[in-house]
């Protein structure tokens, strides 16, 4: 079963987190497809990227990017894997019906948006349902992460 963890964001916004999320990632030596809501929240987010940190580079494309299966990071609105990627990243509300294909899920949502946080609850309950592991982390003050579950 894959390993799913919930990411609660309470203070800073996903452009923000994100970026010290996918460096975790890539720094385990694994490979990510982040799902969007949009094309445009895919470009947006490659902005992120990008921007985030002078002293930081973290290596992504997008289909405006092109060379997907060279890019540890593949930034999508749509159900593909074509960098081979072994973490899903799901912000924007977006689901996936192929998170079995990946070793592990990590589902970002804003907390300060009740409809998103009812959608993470649905998802819970129905990853729960399917037996996968799940985590639950909490956004501190500080920009860092709790794990409440």
């Amino acid at each position: 079963m894959t390993e799913i963890s919930f990411y609660h964001l309470l203070h800073t916004p996903l452009e923000r987190a994100l970026p010290k999320l996918i460096e975790k990632v890539l720094e385990s030596g694994a490979r990510a497809v982040i799902r969007t809501g949009s094309t445009e929240r895919a470009e947006a987010l490659n902005g992120a990227l990008w921007t985030f940190d002078q002293d930081s580079f973290v290596p992504h494309g997008t289909a405006l990017d092109g060379n997907a299966p060279l890019q540890p990071v593949w930034i999508t609105p749509h159900e593909e894997n074509p960098n081979g990627a072994d973490i899903l990243v799901l912000t924007d509300g977006a689901e996936s019906a192929e998170v079995a294909n990946y070793r592990r899920c990590l589902e970002m949502f804003d907390g300060r948006d009740e409809a998103a946080v009812a959608d993470a609850r649905r998802r819970w309950k129905a990853y729960k349902d399917a037996a996968h592991e799940l985590t639950y982390w909490q956004q501190t003050e500080g920009g860092g992460w709790e794990k409440k579950a």
